[in-house]
């Protein structure tokens, strides 16, 4: 569903908007300001179209100083979630600096934004709309949340901006569920892609040969098991650029990586009796730089030390690959063998499992309780050229696209100043996340987000005066 966020500065009444649209009282109705200390979202039921409502005021902060950090990180979440903002004023009140601060941030959002004049009790208090048309915002209207008036007229607005987006979902989503989920079979050449897809499908409807770059194209079978269907998507071989003597190699390596960047996921093939080689690697770090769902498989276990112990061999077998590519080290393992047939089917399965772990997207409240216990535990180092340590104020985990039978999550992080955060550190905070919220086969994406020095130049004006 389509999500509509509620955002403004505290104690304009963002509670009592989002408790009459959900319906319901949900989110507390107080006079202080900065009563609503977590994000809280719910079904609307005053709309005709279906959309998920996001309560995001005054998020956990000290809000004294008239312009809080939180007020903007509030903003920020807004953009990066929703698909309509309600920037929530107050009639009463008039246009403040915080209000115009807001208004700045917002006017450089993605989806649009509609400007909400709370508190219009009777007719008196409608001349204040006057002041508000400055701010520049096309879509505009006045209500008061408490008493429900223009409420009718309000609904129409949301309903006439999200229904496009609830069409484009759906055909998104029917189209996504005809063609299921999109596997990518990449590797080396000879790695045994073609040979994985035909015991998949128990029918040889790919071309198998010793010769290397047999396969010229990427082709798409589809397939069903276990009632959800599946598109294969078999790939040629990629070898080195200085290795790819023609021009077919080079066209062939091109629709190579596009089936990676078009994929759901991505299967990995490695020939266990080669190793990982250097191409292994190179294509692994082209799934890990396209941010793409991975599962490993190794290929040609049967032939892999055949008189040893069977859980000794994986054990060995996953340890190599571990070492290898260890920068994918989020992909777990199939240990089969493609011409045999022995264990292919654990290769959908697997594929399964990606897929229903990845729609258990920690909710806002767990993914801070996680985040705030690893600074706890390990605090960030004080860095030595900017003489300050890096601070989480908040994080919230979303997801780009529309529709993804397979969604990546993107956890973005509000921060004192981004350039605080190392590589080391953001390795450790992906390592603590995964351990309190377990994701097999799906990469953790940061995205850090700082204030800038000019969104706080309207609260410095303000303090001035």
């Amino acid at each position: 569903m389509p999500t509509v966020a509620i955002v403004g500065r505290p104690n304009v009444g963002k509670s009592a908007l989002f408790n009459r649209l959900a319906g319901r009282k949900i989110a507390i109705v107080h006079d202080q300001p900065g009563v609503t200390r977590d994000r809280i979202s719910a079904p609307s039921k005053a709309t005709a179209v279906s959309c998920t409502l996001i309560d995001t005021g005054g998020i956990g902060g000290n809000i004294d100083d008239g312009f809080d950090a939180q007020v903007t990180i509030e903003a920020d979440i807004a953009m990066a979630t929703a698909d309509l903002i309600l920037f929530v004023v107050d009639a009463h009140d008039g246009l403040t600096p915080v209000d115009q601060g807001l208004a700045q941030k917002l006017r450089k959002a993605k989806p649009p934004v509609m400007l909400v004049l709370n508190k219009v009790d009777d007719v008196k208090h409608e001349s204040a709309f006057a002041d508000f048309t400055r701010l520049g915002f096309q879509s505009s209207i006045f209500v008061s949340a408490e008493h429900g008036r223009n409420f009718g007229r309000l609904c129409d607005e949301i309903d006439a901006i999200i229904a496009p987006l609830v069409s484009e979902v759906d055909s998104a989503a029917e189209a996504a569920e005809t063609v299921g989920i999109k596997l990518a079979i990449v590797g080396k050449p000879n790695a045994g892609k073609s040979s994985l897809i035909n015991a998949i499908l128990h029918d040889k409807r790919t071309i198998v040969s010793e010769i290397a770059g047999t396969t010229r194209d990427a082709v798409d079978l589809p397939y069903t098991f276990q009632g959800e269907n599946f598109t294969l998507i078999d790939t040629a071989g990629l070898r080195p650029r200085a290795k790819r003597d023609n021009s077919v190699e080079v066209f062939s390596a091109m629709r190579t990586e596009k089936a990676i960047r078009r994929s759901d996921l991505c299967v990995l093939v490695i020939d266990l009796i080669t190793g990982v080689s250097a191409m292994d690697r190179k294509i692994a770090q082209t799934i890990l730089e396209e941010k793409k769902p991975c599962l490993i498989v190794l290929n040609k276990f049967d032939l892999y030390h055949p008189g040893a112990n069977h859980s000794a061999r994986v054990e060995e077998a996953t340890e190599h690959v571990r070492k290898e590519l260890f920068f994918l080290h989020y992909a777990p393992f199939v240990a089969c063998s493609a011409k045999t047939g022995g264990s292919v089917d654990h290769v959908l399965k697997e594929a399964l499992k990606i897929r229903k772990g990845s729609s258990n997207i920690p909710g806002t409240g767990l993914l801070n309780r996680i985040l705030q216990t690893a600074f706890e535990d390990t605090p960030p180092p004080i860095n030595s050229k900017l003489k300050k340590r890096l601070k989480l104020y908040y994080a919230t985990a979303a997801t780009n696209e529309k529709y993804s039978i397979i969604p990546v999550p993107t956890i973005v992080l509000f921060v004192n100043d981004k350039r605080l955060m190392s590589a080391s550190y953001e390795s450790y905070l992906t390592n603590r996340y995964r351990a309190g919220h377990s994701a097999p086969g799906i990469p953790i994406i940061f995205s850090v987000r700082s204030r800038s020095r000019r969104e706080w130049e309207p609260r410095q004006k303000f303090q001035g005066h």
